[in-house]
């Protein structure tokens, strides 16, 4: 469809000089478009046929001449055809036509609309009132392009319900390709974008714009918006369209499920690359604000940024942030007003982490405890002992030890402050050590702990791990016996009453029956007082009764039996003592070994799940946490000019200017390379009263501040697949679910979900 105002601008009052050599004073022919109140002038010559004018209308038009009809404007019902050698027909007065429309064919349009000169279709001039400038009404009431034709007996009929489904029109799926549906059809709703490839587009594509793609990705784009806006159209296959995006972005390519939002971002990118009016993009020193006002600093910003990218993406969609950072050392600010897309969200739920871990005392006392602590979502090792300490309340000379616990043995040690967070998984077990601090003379213990157990092979029994390790750090360990009561003492909160203990022997078959109750009775009283006799520095006849029922070996390449009389080898390990400690079953009667084996893991989503589908939280909590000060991470380090080096600086962002069309992104999904997750939290969005005035700090701007939804990308389901469709205003109060092929009518009430991705507002 061609773009009336274009043509205005580049024709203006068109003169043929030859005509003018035939007539000194020639016919001027006002040409209207159809829907259309402007109209072009054209001098032509009263000795013109209708053949003659035809031509030059469409050549005025670049149009194709089957695709131009054209209509006398003066109420009659003739329409000029292209075989017709008379001249111009008279009006009801006798004289020359001086006003005519043109009725351009939309992309496809099927010929049904006008046929054989009838009385099929009169321009109601009573509606010339229009102040649209496209052929299409965008997200007014489709009722708005109706009046501009007055119904006839012949137009009642399939013609006049092929306008009314202007624009509803599906997209199939061609495997998996719903995320990529529901972004076009979002997009191909947008006012002003629509109106913009509707019109005469091409003449925008910036072939030579190296970051582009020689315009195919606009060409693609606009032939599938066209074909979505044909009247009565059937459900179109995107092939071309997928095949044009997989060859400049290759991750889109294949028939695996995708985010519609990154589709979103890279089609935006695309277009504004393939239309961008910048033909050489000039190179501009970013200066300094130097104390500036930041009126002043944010407009030289934006020229600069107008001056290398300037396209219809960048006239609806980019807006300007203001972005403050300070350095934690010297207080240096720094203030840069940032082109953005797009506004990415995040939901509440996804600026927090939940974790639950065990903390481990080594007092002798303190039994293990489970606790649940809530640290940023982007949080360091920092700010996870920061929740564990307030919950500890650690004294002055004790410090906490994380471990990742994995089949039984310490499988890492979170030692750095600036570890990341999200290298512990949710299905993890983590334990935090609660002991002395280090100093040079102390020495770190690990005890690995093993049992023995049938075995269906040639040996009749192997030892196995079990529970998870202990540990301590201890000063002027040298022998076997400072081993021995340094693990007495972190078992003692294990140990069982001793009527607890014959429960257990009870419980028996009758192999452990060889003992009198008396021996058993005894054996447990000596070996309870040796635990509660932990800390004595000798080694006692109970102390060597006891070594017989439990055994230790240094954990090395050939595990060494440690004797308890012998001193250790403690030079060939100077920071770190690994041993294994292998229990016999009479010890694992008196001892609650079930408090080893019963880690939980970080995190168990069908615990939050109920609560998390009852979370429900405002779009302005999302844009409050986006914009709130806060610390960069380890990885996104500032380099601060004045301490010359980089600094984990504050970040502040700001609303400073707002596009017409804004797109929000709530955040729904979370990544790491171990993980992830998507949160089904309701997001409460307004649908005709975005007001965003409180959050613009840019206080002399004139411009509006409040929005309307028009368009809603959803994704229903879980990470991995899911299925993904679309909400679009039509008119302004009907609202159509798009999924896919299939087009229904839905009430504004339907809209609100926890499966609302993709927001698209348009100011007012």
């Amino acid at each position: 469809y061609n773009d009336f105002n274009n043509a205005v601008k580049d024709f203006g009052s068109l003169s043929y000089a030859e005509d003018s050599l035939l007539d000194l004073f020639p016919l001027q022919v006002k040409i209207f478009v159809s829907w259309e109140t402007s109209s072009l002038v054209a001098k032509i010559s009263q000795k013109e046929n209708a053949a003659e004018f035809y031509e030059k209308a469409c050549d005025i038009f670049n149009s194709a001449y089957e695709s131009v009809h054209i209509w006398d404007f003066s109420g009659q019902t003739t329409q000029f055809f292209l075989n017709d050698k008379g001249r111009l027909p008279n009006d009801s007065t006798g004289q020359p036509v001086k006003e005519v429309v043109l009725e351009l064919q939309v992309h496809g349009l099927p010929d049904s609309m006008s046929s054989n000169g009838s009385n099929e279709m009169i321009l109601d001039r009573s509606q010339t009132e229009c102040s649209h400038s496209g052929s299409v009404i965008m997200n007014g009431s489709p009722d708005n392009v109706i009046p501009y034709v007055t119904e006839t007996n012949y137009f009642r009929g399939s013609s006049y319900k092929a306008i009314r489904s202007l624009g509803l029109t599906g997209l199939q799926n061609l495997g998996n390709t719903c995320f990529m549906n529901s972004a076009i059809q979002c997009l191909a709703h947008t006012p002003k974008l629509v109106d913009f490839f509707l019109g005469d587009y091409r003449k925008e594509i910036n072939c030579e714009n190296p970051l582009g793609m020689n315009g195919e990705l606009a060409l693609a784009f606009g032939d599938l918006l066209r074909k979505l806006w044909v009247p009565g159209a059937m459900p179109i296959a995107p092939r071309t369209f997928k095949m044009k995006l997989a060859n400049f972005a290759p991750q889109f390519s294949g028939y695996g499920q995708h985010d519609s939002q990154e589709l979103l971002a890279f089609l935006l990118d695309g277009l504004h690359e393939d239309l961008n009016r910048v033909k050489r993009k000039p190179y501009h020193e970013v200066k300094d604000a130097d104390g500036r006002p930041d009126e002043e600093v944010a407009e030289e910003y934006w020229r600069n940024h107008l001056a290398r990218n300037d396209s219809i993406i960048v006239d609806l969609c980019q807006g300007q942030f203001r972005s403050t950072l300070v350095c934690p050392i010297c207080k240096k600010v720094s203030i840069t007003f940032d082109p953005f897309m797009y506004l990415s969200l995040p939901l509440p739920s996804t600026t927090i982490r939940t974790m639950t871990l065990t903390v481990v005392s080594t007092d002798g006392i303190t039994l293990p405890s489970t606790i649940t602590v809530t640290v940023p979502e982007r949080g360091t090792l920092k700010d996870l002992i920061g929740a564990l300490i307030a919950f500890c309340s650690l004294r002055d000379d004790e410090t906490l030890l994380v471990a990742e616990i994995y089949k039984n043995k310490i499988f890492r040690v979170y030692e750095d402050p600036s570890d990341l967070l999200s290298d512990i998984r949710d299905q993890d077990k983590i334990v935090a050590y609660r002991m002395q601090k280090y100093n040079e003379a102390s020495l770190l213990v690990v005890f690995v702990q093993e049992r023995l157990v049938e075995n269906t092979g040639k040996e009749m029994f192997e030892n196995k791990l079990f529970g998870f390790p202990l540990v301590t750090r201890v000063s002027g360990i040298s022998s076997g016996y400072d081993v021995q009561r340094e693990f007495l003492k972190l078992m003692k909160p294990f140990l069982m009453q001793a009527e607890d203990i014959l429960d257990e022997y009870d419980k028996d078959d009758g192999v452990n029956k060889r003992l009198s109750e008396d021996d058993e009775l005894g054996d447990t009283t000596n070996s309870a007082a040796i635990a509660s006799d932990a800390d004595s520095n000798s080694g006692t006849e109970d102390d060597i009764h006891w070594s017989t029922d439990i055994e230790f070996y240094l954990q090395g390449i050939e595990n060494i039996k440690i004797i308890l009389n012998k001193p250790l080898p403690v030079t060939m390990f100077p920071r770190k003592l690994e041993i294994v400690v292998l229990w016999s079953d009479k010890m694992l009667k008196m001892y609650d070994t079930y408090l080893l084996d019963s880690l939980p893991e970080v995190f168990k989503p069908q615990l939050f799940a109920t609560k998390r589908m009852q979370e429900s939280v405002s779009i302005y909590k999302c844009l409050e946490a986006f914009l709130k000060e806060e610390p960069l991470g380890p990885e996104d380090m500032w380099y601060c000019p004045t301490c010359k080096k980089p600094q984990q600086a504050t970040k502040k962002l700001d609303l400073w200017r707002l596009p017409e069309i804004l797109v929000v992104h709530l955040k729904r999904f979370s990544y790491n390379r171990y993980f992830k997750n998507k949160l089904e939290t309701f997001v409460d969005f307004p649908i005709n009263d975005l007001d965003l005035s409180t959050y613009v700090v840019h206080g002399n701007s004139q411009s509006s501040n409040l929005y309307v939804l028009y368009a809603i990308s959803c994704h229903y389901g879980g990470l991995g697949g899911g299925h993904y469709t679309a909400f679009v205003r039509y008119g302004y109060d009907k609202w159509y679910d798009f999924d896919d092929s299939r087009v229904d009518s839905v009430s504004e009430d339907m809209i609100k979900t926890p499966a609302a991705y993709v927001l698209f507002y348009r100011k007012v």
